[in-house]
């Protein structure tokens, strides 16, 4: 099967209720159902930030594949790179269902599933048991479990887990659906976790997964922590708790992060003004609404080094991947860029 038929399916998934019918992606994907994308990519899409070669910047957000299940037929899409995670020291359960709904009106999700994975142990085999090399990079994302946490001792436990089965690890202290995890992003508790992860002896690049929803004030006191405790990257964003006026759908008053198309312009614009204050010092992936070359390019120009997807994939199939690195290439091209990492910030 092709990425082009494996997303004429889609539409029949939208049959089903959404958790249901991504966790038989998940199982579609695993068993190599979607097919792969065989042709090489651009040579214009090829860059290298965290000290790592891609062959494109377009990845997979972390929450599609939390527990690594399907971590090779996914980079055999022709994503340059996939995170895997959240996972958590212990397993859990995450919130009752229903936790996850379409705004189709919107092109958008809502989530409250509460780092639903299978813990630690089970997450490492499965990347200990992968194939070696990878067609791709290979990011881990780890967050702390809901009860019984204690972040200072979790994250560098988990970092130091994940970091010899990945090439970068991201600290994820901003889903909504985790209680007081957001407070974590505060400058005194943040600079706490660094101290305790100790970023610049792990071997591997850091990287803090931040909301959409900080205080405009708030961001630059915290590129300044991440900076100085030796974190490599900031992921901007995670969903948002906002709920504009715009949206459509009967689901919009549900609980949980909304991501999708009504996050572009807010986490561009976060995006934006992480570059301006970074200046360079930490490399930023671009997440939140992408559903084009065209966004994906925009992020690009905001100050994205790499861009990741979530809602638009889920929504599309694997034959956006291919689509979006065409329309990026071509737009490259049209302005004189021979290669994507001379475009980045360009319109910051």
């Amino acid at each position: 099967m092709t990425p082009a038929l494996a997303s004429a399916f889609m539409p029949l998934m939208r049959g089903l209720d959404a958790e249901t019918a991504h966790c038989l992606a998940l199982r579609g994907l695993a068993l190599g159902l979607a097919g792969r994308d065989s042709g090489p990519d651009a040579p214009s899409l090829a860059t290298r930030a965290l000290g790592l070669q891609f062959s494109n910047p377009i990845g997979l957000a972390a929450g599609f594949d939390k527990d690594a299940v399907a971590i090779l037929p996914l980079l055999r899409l022709g994503f340059g790179f996939v995170e895997a995670g959240t996972v958590t020291p212990r397993p859990q359960a995450g919130n009752p269902r229903p936790r996850l709904f379409r705004l189709a009106e919107d092109a958008a999700v809502i989530n409250r599933m509460g780092f639903n994975n299978a813990g630690l142990d089970a997450y490492l085999a499965r990347l200990a048991a992968m194939p070696r090399p990878l067609p791709g990079v290979l990011g881990g994302n780890v967050g702390v479990n809901k009860e019984g946490a204690d972040p200072e001792r979790d994250y560098p436990a988990l970092c130091r887990a994940v970091a010899p089965h990945a090439d970068y690890v991201t600290i994820n202290i901003s889903s909504p659906n985790t209680p007081g995890l957001r407070d974590l992003q505060g400058e005194a508790r943040l600079a706490s976790i660094l101290d305790a992860v100790a970023p610049r002896a792990l071997g591997k690049p850091v990287l803090v997964k931040l909301a959409p929803d900080l205080a405009e004030d708030a961001l630059a006191p915290i590129v300044e922590v991440c900076v100085a405790h030796g974190i490599a990257g900031l992921i901007i964003s995670n969903t948002t708790i906002a709920r504009p006026d715009t949206l459509l759908s009967p689901n919009r008053g549900e609980a949980g992060g909304l991501s999708g198309a009504p996050l572009f312009q807010r986490s561009t614009e976060m995006l934006a003004r992480a570059h301006r204050i970074a200046a360079g010092r930490l490399v930023l992936i671009g997440a939140g609404g992408v559903s084009s070359g065209a966004q994906a390019y925009e992020k690009i120009r905001a100050g994205a080094s790499l861009v990741q997807l979530y809602s638009a994939f889920a929504y599309a199939g694997p034959a956006l991947i291919g689509r979006i690195k065409r329309e990026l290439g071509d737009l490259l091209a049209r302005d004189g860029y021979s290669h994507v990492a001379d475009a980045v910030g360009a319109g910051a």
